[in-house]
């Protein structure tokens, strides 16, 4: 399979990218939409809930689904999903019936595709690509991501100033279907040994072995409960920043596509350094780095009032991610067992789903009583604190240590 790796690689890689544009189109439209009709710091935690409560529910059934069946025939399932849902709207549109709870429907859809598609895309790039490249493949994605975030929310905001939601949803279906196309017709990826084989046991003892299985191994289990408090933490400067910007600096959509802008620039800024340097031998190390950065400056961006120096640091937020991202996510490639590498991306994806929708159940109401600025100091400096938690972990940076699998 690692014959053509490169081809393979390039490939797949495209297809997302592809997919991943009209996808982040689409959200942009729709939460400047909503941002800028309703200002209202609870129906943006509505349609973040929205967007993230259903890959919660079916993540750890996607999980399963990943280890048990064809990859490549997930994706291509959870993309189809996603285009006929945004078809739909798109046409309720046209005709008239556009209302917001429609949204947020759509939102719930979508992120259903989302929580099939995670776990599967997570557990096929080992299939795919040799372990001594899985730095290199998964920081240059990460650059990639960047690239379609700095992208698609100025054609998003450029598109809603000259043309009106449903055309962009027309984009989104039309980029869902190429996507298909490449992966359907030119990639070749074999279902794993797991998919090929008759499974023994139920399905239902498959997800508790999955569980058994992160249970035992000390640190995935730490690395779980770090993320968990670190997605929480994360929601604000993730979500409410384009809230704090419209009410501190101005309701000017370029201001909205500017902090958009800086961030996407920084982080494909870390996705080439990452691809590049590779980071610290130990990855840990790597991740503290992050934590530290994204903390100070997640802190630093509740106590600036100008907006040039405001953007700078929602930059470095940007660059700190691919840096954190990109060894926590080899991490688990490379020690975790072929066989058990969709339920752990399913469980992760199950932690990022519900906490971050979490943080904002909590940060998104408060932020209508309490200055955003304060839930930013507050939060950074959490994070900032539990950066050092990391280096204290004795399992996390044993297996931070380049070496084999752990069985």
């Amino acid at each position: 399979m690692h014959t053509h790796w490169k081809k393979n690689i390039i490939l797949f890689l495209t297809s997302q990218t592809i997919s991943l544009f009209g996808t982040s189109l689409v959200q942009y439209a729709i939460m400047w939409h909503i941002t800028l009709t309703t200002q209202s710091g609870v129906m943006m935690t509505i349609a973040i809930v929205c967007g993230f409560l259903p890959t919660f529910f079916l993540s750890p059934f996607a999980g399963v689904w990943a280890d048990r069946y064809n990859r490549k025939v997930l994706i291509i399932m959870s993309d189809s999903l996603i285009a006929v849902s945004t078809l739909i709207l798109a046409i309720l549109f046209l005709i008239g019936f556009d209302v917001l709870w429609l949204l947020f429907a759509i939102s719930a859809i979508r992120a259903l595709g989302t929580a099939v598609q995670t776990p599967a895309v997570g557990a096929i790039v080992p299939q795919i690509v040799p372990e001594d490249k899985l730095t290199k493949v998964n920081a240059t994605n990460g650059s990639i991501l960047a690239l379609v975030m700095l992208v698609s929310p100025m054609l998003a905001a450029a598109l809603l100033t000259i043309a009106s939601l449903e055309i962009i949803f027309f984009i989104d279906v039309i980029t869902a279907i190429i996507a298909i196309l490449i992966l359907q017709l030119f990639l070749p990826v074999p279902s794993h040994a797991k998919a090929l084989e008759k499974q023994k046991i139920s399905y239902f003892d498959d997800m508790r072995q999955g569980y058994i299985y992160i249970k035992n191994h000390d640190y995935v289990k730490n690395f779980f409960m770090f993320c968990a408090l670190f997605f929480l933490l994360a929601a604000p400067v993730a979500f409410l920043t384009p809230l704090q910007v419209t009410r501190s600096f101005g309701e000017d959509v370029w201001r909205l596509t500017a902090i958009e802008v800086v961030f996407s620039v920084g982080m494909m800024l870390g996705g080439i350094v990452m691809a590049s340097w590779g980071g610290f031998q130990n990855k840990i190390h790597s991740m503290t780095l992050a934590c530290l950065v994204m903390g100070a400056c997640t802190l630093a961006l509740g106590l600036i009032p100008n907006f040039w120096i405001y953007l700078i640091f929602m930059g470095l937020v940007g660059v700190a991610m691919p840096i954190f991202n990109t060894p926590s996510t080899v991490l688990l490639q490379e020690k975790v067992a072929e066989d058990y590498l969709g339920r752990v991306f399913g469980v992760l994806g199950m932690i990022s789903s519900v906490m971050m929708p979490l943080g904002m159940l909590i940060f998104g109401p408060l932020s209508d009583f309490i200055e955003i600025e304060w839930l930013l100091i507050f939060t950074g400096l959490v994070m900032f604190i539990q950066g050092f938690f990391l280096l204290g972990n004795k399992a996390l940076i044993e297996a931070g240590k380049p070496s084999v699998k752990l069985e």
